[in-house]
């Protein structure tokens, strides 16, 4: 994990090629379902927020990329997502295995429009 970032592009800076290759793909289905959102480092970790309010925060780390947090979700979403969750918000997407954007990106859109609601 890169410590001490002072932005997004610092922290995918710190980690090898693989990994960084890898949260720039998470990064890129992020910013898909929340145009315009505003990327800062919270907890150490990339965010990306929507008005002000955090929508998602994504971490590399030795075996993973995490996005936290997660909700739980509807229907077939959640089915999906079931076999990453690891602790109860957590989604933990194992490197080494294709990067599903689609499923990055549903989360995400899905996570945004929860917050709307509250």
């Amino acid at each position: 994990m890169a410590e001490g970032a002072a932005s997004v592009d610092d922290y995918l800076a710190g980690f090898p090629e693989e990994v960084r290759s890898a949260l720039e793909e998470v990064r890129a289905a992020i910013h898909s379902a929340v145009p315009g959102g505003e990327e800062k480092i919270r907890y150490g970790m990339p965010a990306v927020l929507l008005g002000g309010r955090y929508a998602i925060h994504f971490a590399g780390w030795k075996k993973h990329i995490g996005l936290y947090p997660v909700p739980p979700l509807d229907g077939e979403l959640e089915d999906r997502v079931a076999p990453l969750r690891s602790g109860k918000d957590s989604v933990n997407l194992p490197l080494g295995q294709p990067i599903d954007v689609d499923l990055i990106a549903r989360i995400t859109a899905r996570i945004v429009e929860l917050r709307g609601k509250k």
